[in-house]
């Protein structure tokens, strides 16, 4: 008789209170679905405590103000940032980008046109290959006009095509975003940031151009040792806006064994095309067309990086041609066949 009632009573309650009585059936048995709450499902945590569903966020980073010429660590500290995989910095990739749970660090890109400002740094969960960029493409230079060897003006030379960006992603889908500021800190940032002030629009006032009388290239990269900390001294300047000048100063032929001859004072070493590894932003090239030993051209390297096949890519800027980053390579074969090139290389 108590078994019997016992059984209705529980099939009476069954009856009014069925479903929850399946439903707790159901969380008996199974986890809830990806993404639902549920007891079995919540709490869990990834094995550096985080969760892995995390948004990756961005507290703070350091240092928050970075040379122009860039080359620097930085470290970004947030949360979730296990899952980054890629920084862009101005829509630049960053290189060397490390992250765990709380950190992410790279190395930081130089500021594309060597301008002091802010600059976004974006993280992205998937990885970003560095590759050529708007700073690191040619110039679109394919003629030998005004190339160093003859008296065009500036006026006389070709427009220099506008370096085009390569598609860089988007910051808006970044997973997490902060910022930094460039400035110029070094020698070499403001050699570098006077170089691309002046590339196109000749400081004409202080130091005139020598393009009516053979090319305005050793003109151009002797103001941008003075933006160093270069002095002017009895054998090399510049006077009354171009009126006076030296030889060693403007005339490539001239300027070459100068530098050879004052390489401890300057803390120069002068190294052979086969050496590029041992070049830096800043560093000065010597051209040669026709091979002759008597260079016809001189630039200052405004970029220097390794392709994934390992050559070693060197761009710089110059005056005839007008350009912020021309590549070596293109120079001596391209435009100039049968050229070479050398270097002057800062020991510090």
């Amino acid at each position: 008789m108590t078994a019997s009632f016992t059984r209705r009573s529980l099939l009476s309650l069954a009856g009014v209170t069925g479903i929850g009585l399946a439903v707790a059936a159901c969380s008996r048995s199974e986890d809830p679905a990806p993404g639902t709450s549920g007891s079995a499902g919540s709490g869990r945590t990834g094995s550096d405590g985080s969760s892995p569903s995390a948004r990756p966020t961005a507290a703070s980073v350091e240092p928050a103000q970075l040379p122009l010429a860039g080359g620097v660590t930085v470290t970004v500290t947030g949360t979730g940032l296990a899952a980054v995989q890629g920084v862009t910095v101005s829509g630049i990739a960053a290189r060397d980008v490390r992250a765990t749970a709380t950190k992410v660090t790279f190395t930081a890109p130089h500021q594309a046109m060597y301008t002091a400002g802010s600059a976004d740094v974006a993280l992205f969960t998937s990885a970003i290959e560095p590759s050529p960029s708007a700073n690191q493409s040619s110039d679109g230079n394919g003629s030998a006009a005004n190339d160093g060897q003859t008296g065009a003006t500036q006026d006389d030379a070709a427009a220099t095509p506008t370096p085009t960006a390569a598609p860089t992603p988007d910051a808006s889908t970044a997973a997490a975003t902060t910022s930094v500021a460039y400035a110029a800190l070094t020698d070499v940032d403001r050699q570098l940031e006077y170089a691309m002030r002046y590339w196109k629009d000749y400081n004409l006032s202080e130091y005139g151009t020598m393009n009516p009388i053979g090319g305005d290239c050793a003109n151009y990269v002797s103001q941008t040792l003075v933006a160093r900390g270069w002095e002017q001294r009895d054998d090399w300047y510049n006077r009354a806006g171009g009126a006076q000048h030296s030889a060693t100063w403007t005339y490539c032929p001239a300027m070459d064994p100068w530098m050879t001859a004052n390489a401890s004072t300057f803390g120069l070493t002068r190294r052979s095309l086969d050496e590029r590894s041992k070049v830096k932003v800043g560093d000065i090239v010597f051209y040669d067309w026709n091979d002759n030993q008597s260079p016809d051209h001189v630039t200052i390297v405004s970029e220097v990086f390794t392709e994934p096949d390992g050559t070693v890519r060197i761009k710089s800027a110059s005056h005839n041609q007008d350009g912020p980053y021309r590549d070596l390579d293109e120079m001596i074969t391209v435009q100039h066949p049968g050229g070479t090139a050398w270097f002057h290389t800062f020991d510090a």
